[in-house]
């Protein structure tokens, strides 16, 4: 697409995207909200809560899979017009900015999926524990001493808190069990893997480009690189915070306007310190930038 073209697209798809973007963040905080309602404890209690409230789990699972295909839409905005303003852009890797959501969403209906399973398998009395229970009476007994305390808390002070523990141990062993024994859940875990490792190769991407050609901020995009390699280890969950940010930005509603780069529709790269400096150099009788181009300096750092 020519430059005309370029923001025609950008300018009709802006709100389309920023209400995805904003909708998918609020889905996915829903989701977390949604299931903390379940309640946790150990793997056998988990199991049990979620035997228990097995609509809750879908609807989590639901929400929370809507929510990360909806991310796609940013994600995909934030690359085209990234490509639209420098050609070393390589467009070939738009299917994998694609895929990201996507992997991530089936993980998310998967994940769901074997989790019901597994607790509808506990209620049935399936698993086998191979913790014994001399083993686990052991175990009780050096966490009372360790933290007695702690431990009368959990199972009480009398007669009945070691054997209490022990049952909750075995309880919990076998509740393991089931839950290794689900084969839907090595399926989600490998598309989960590979939707964050699409995740965190877009953000890396996408920001390190949309700083080069000026359409994000030097912080914004550092931010989003950073967030980026950290969804490999699984802290996806704080991208939500570039996610809004970029939403605001694509909506217009940030207070400082978007940089120059979004409405000329060519890369206009951020000065670096060191052009900065030989700017200052050139212009010795300069006293300083004037307000308004201060608080453009201000704006876009």
């Amino acid at each position: 697409m020519n430059r005309g073209q370029q923001l025609a697209w950008e300018s009709r798809w802006a709100t389309p995207t920023a209400a995805a973007t904003f909708l998918a963040i609020g889905l996915l905080i829903a989701s977390v909200v949604v299931a903390t309602s379940i309640g946790g404890g150990g793997q056998a209690e988990s199991l049990r809560n979620l035997h228990e409230h097995s609509s809750t789990v879908t609807l989590v699972s639901v929400l929370q899979g809507l929510g990360f295909l909806l991310l796609g839409a940013p994600l995909v905005y934030l690359f085209r017009a990234a490509a639209g303003r420098s050609e070393r852009v390589r467009t070939q890797f738009l299917p994998l900015i694609v895929l990201a959501p996507i992997a991530l969403c089936a993980a998310s209906i998967t994940n769901g999926a074997s989790a019901g399973k597994a607790a509808d398998a506990f209620a049935a009395g399936e698993g086998t524990a191979s913790l014994t229970k001399t083993e686990a009476t052991k175990e009780c007994t050096e966490e009372r001493k360790e933290d007695a305390s702690g431990f009368a808390g959990d199972f009480g002070g009398g007669s009945g808190a070691v054997p209490a523990c022990v049952s909750e141990k075995i309880e919990d062993d076998r509740a393991e069990d089931v839950i290794e024994g689900v084969s839907l859940r090595r399926i989600s875990e490998g598309i989960q893997f590979g939707g964050l490792i699409a995740l965190a190769f877009a953000l890396v991407y996408s920001c390190l480009y949309a700083m080069r050609v000026g359409l994000l901020t030097r912080f914004w995009g550092s931010l989003g690189i950073a967030l980026g390699a950290a969804s490999v280890f699984g802290l996806y969950q704080f991208t939500a915070i570039w996610f809004l940010y970029f939403g605001l930005l694509v909506a217009g509603w940030l207070p400082g306007g978007r940089p120059p780069a979004w409405p000329s529709g060519e890369a206009l790269p951020w000065p670096t310190p060191g052009e900065r400096a030989a700017k200052d150099l050139e212009d010795p009788d300069d006293d300083g930038p004037g307000p308004d181009q201060e608080d453009e300096t201000e704006t876009r750092e």
